[in-house]
Parts: structure tokens; sequence; C-alpha cells
């Protein structure tokens, strides 16, 4: 498990960070979470599903058909997809939550990636946060952001009971091996909603994310082959 340290100018400012060259990191994540901003390139290669989280549902990555398996990482730790969910594009940084509920950019110091000598700086000469640290807390602030909106969409399909469990086989390795825990979208009640419920729908944003997840469904089977 990775140790999230908040940055701050007494901690870091005599250290140095290296960016990752490897998704080792990534390697035990069967799930990726992902936002709704990201669905329309996800789908273009990634299976996409929903799960259920505190009672509420979120649209992940399928990336693996056992639990602590990642296909899509290579053994020497190339990412094997044409797209990387946004959730792995900021490591070795994330948002950690404070105890008054404020969000801090914070560092996995398990990562091997901080250093005294070698890599980018924290912080500029002025005490300032660097250029590029800057630029992964803006990221990281919209990709939360969009969470926010994502878990909005999500009530409302399931407000719309437009969620349903989905068990899937995948032949891999070792032959069938079932996926149990994932949820799709239930196309017979979609195509039965009344007209005022689709409009709802379009109103919170919520069909690109509903036909993101159909269409993805096509990419199961890359699961097999990834497996075998």
């Amino acid at each position: 498990m990775p140790t999230f340290q908040a940055i701050s100018s007494t901690t870091h400012a005599d250290k140095r960070w290296k960016r990752y060259d490897s998704y080792a990191f990534a390697a035990h994540d069967a799930l990726a979470p992902l936002v709704a901003q990201e669905l329309p390139r996800a789908v273009l290669h990634l299976p996409i599903a929903f799960v259920a989280q505190d009672g509420q549902f979120t649209p992940v990555a399928v990336l693996g058909i056992q639990p602590g398996q990642n296909l899509f990482v290579a053994p020497e730790g190339r990412w094997l997809a044409a797209y990387t969910p946004a959730a792995y594009r900021a490591y070795p940084f994330a948002l950690a939550n404070l105890p008054d509920g404020q969000q801090v950019l914070a560092f996995d110091t398990d990562s091997g990636l901080l250093t005294e000598g070698e890599g980018e700086p924290f912080f500029d000469a002025d005490g300032r946060p660097a250029q590029a640290v800057q630029n992964i807390l803006g990221f990281l602030t919209q990709v939360q952001a969009n969470r926010e909106l994502t878990q909005r969409i999500c009530k409302a399909l399931a407000d719309h009971q437009l969620l349903q469990a989905w068990p899937i086989t995948v032949n891999g390795d070792g032959g069938e091996r079932q996926v149990e825990g994932l949820y799709r979208i239930d196309e017979a009640a979609l195509n039965a909603l009344a007209a005022e419920s689709l409009k709802a729908l379009q109103e919170a944003g919520a069909l690109p994310t509903v036909y993101s997840q159909l269409l993805s469904m096509q990419h199961l089977p890359l699961l097999g082959q990834l497996a075998q």
C-alpha cells in the first residue's frame, strides 16, 4: 500500500522527485476508477463497468479477471493499452484529505521516486511550488471536480434503475473464470424509459456515460487474450 505524505516547504524544500517510468505501481489493480470526462477516450480501448462502493456507484476500467492482477501491465512495467486512466497519470502524486475536509497535494513516499539529489524540485528558488508540481495539482483538482460530477451521474443512473448486476465469464489461461461484483447498463430498461426520464438523464449529462459503458463491452475478449 502506498504511503502518502502531504507536500510542504518544510519537509520537501531540499528534496526532489522523479517521474515514473514503470506502471509496476498499478500491477495489482484489477479495477481502476474512471471519471465521466475520460470515458469517451477510455471506451475506445478498455472494458468499462460500474462497482458499488459505500452505497454509491462509480465507473471503473476492468483491467483483470482476478483480484490483485492487472493484465494491462506487462512484466517489465509497460502499459499495454493505448489509453491510460487518469487515476494513474499523476503518480506518485495524489490529493489527500485533511481532518478539516480540505485537500492537499501529497506524495507516495514508498514509490522510490523521492530523492535527495537527482530529479525535479518540489519548490523553486523563491519557495513557491515548482511549475511541474503546480501542473500536477491542477490536473488532480480537475479530476476531483469531475469525480463529483461522475457521482451525480451514477446516482441518476441508479435512481432510474438503469444499473444491473453483470457477472461475466472470461476465457483465460486455465479455462473459464467468473468475474463478479460488476454492474452494467440495463439496455432493456434504457429502451423502456419514458421520454421525461430520458430527458432528465440528458440534462444530468448521463447519456455519454451510458453509451460509453455499452460500447466498451466489445473489449471484454481482450481480457481473455491478455490472460493467455
